[in-house]
């Protein structure tokens, strides 16, 4: 009887530890929550105080870099969604990697690139999901749109609605975004309202480039970041 005890309490010993191994390997139970997604996209919460003068494609990057750091993200490498013309003109949808992109809160803001410009007739009739609810902050806020006071809902893009750069002799970048006075600048909506093509990335172009007159136009030299994928 001590004997079959002993044997007994062996198997128990040798048993418990490896099903609490098989149970920790196990996968997450159907419908368990998926982990939240770290940000990868965001609408600067405040511009550099100088009109579009960003410093060019440099100092908009450095903006973004920036913001993202004081919002725990500066890890990754972050870009600014601009196009600029001319001579090796750059398209703001070639500086921003492949995606998926996540907002502060972890919600998916477009799969890919193609999803995000709507590049075939699919992509653009059901559209991205961009709007004052999606489009925070790097701090998890709402950005100010039609309704609002101020409006801040005026992006700086200086793209297309395809997210490429103006061929056109028109200053669409505020001088490849180194001018706070003369120039205009192509603008998008983040609440996507107003402007009649109710487009986040090229709605209209801005009354100047300096800050009054980006305010004046219904922003704040705000600009779009992603984390390039």
């Amino acid at each position: 009887m001590k004997m079959m005890r002993f044997v007994l309490a062996a198997l128990t010993v040798a048993v418990v530890p490896g099903s609490y191994l098989l149970f920790a390997q196990q996968p997450p139970a159907a419908g368990a929550a998926a982990p939240r997604q770290p940000m990868s996209f965001f609408v600067t919460s405040v511009g550099k105080g100088d009109g579009a003068n960003l410093g060019g494609l440099v100092g908009a990057d450095a903006h973004c870099q920036a913001l993202a750091k004081t919002a725990g993200q500066g890890d990754a490498v972050w870009r600014a969604y601009v196009s600029t013309q001319g001579p090796g003109a750059v398209n703001a949808r070639d500086r921003i990697g492949n995606g998926p992109w996540h907002n502060f809160r972890g919600q998916v803001i477009s799969a890919n690139t193609a999803v995000l410009h709507g590049d075939t007739i699919e992509q653009a009739r059901i559209g991205n999901p961009l709007g004052k609810q999606l489009a925070l902050n790097e701090k998890g806020e709402l950005v100010n749109g039609v309704g609002d006071k101020p409006n801040q809902h005026d992006i700086l893009t200086g793209s297309t609605a395809d997210g490429r750069a103006f061929t056109d002799a028109a200053d669409h970048t505020c001088n490849n975004w180194t001018s706070n006075n003369p120039g205009s600048a192509q603008l998008g909506h983040s609440d996507k309202q107003g402007g009649g093509n109710s487009s986040w990335n090229s709605t209209h172009a801005s009354k100047g480039c300096s800050q009054d007159n980006l305010i004046a136009t219904g922003g704040a030299g705000l600009l779009y970041c992603f984390a390039v994928k």
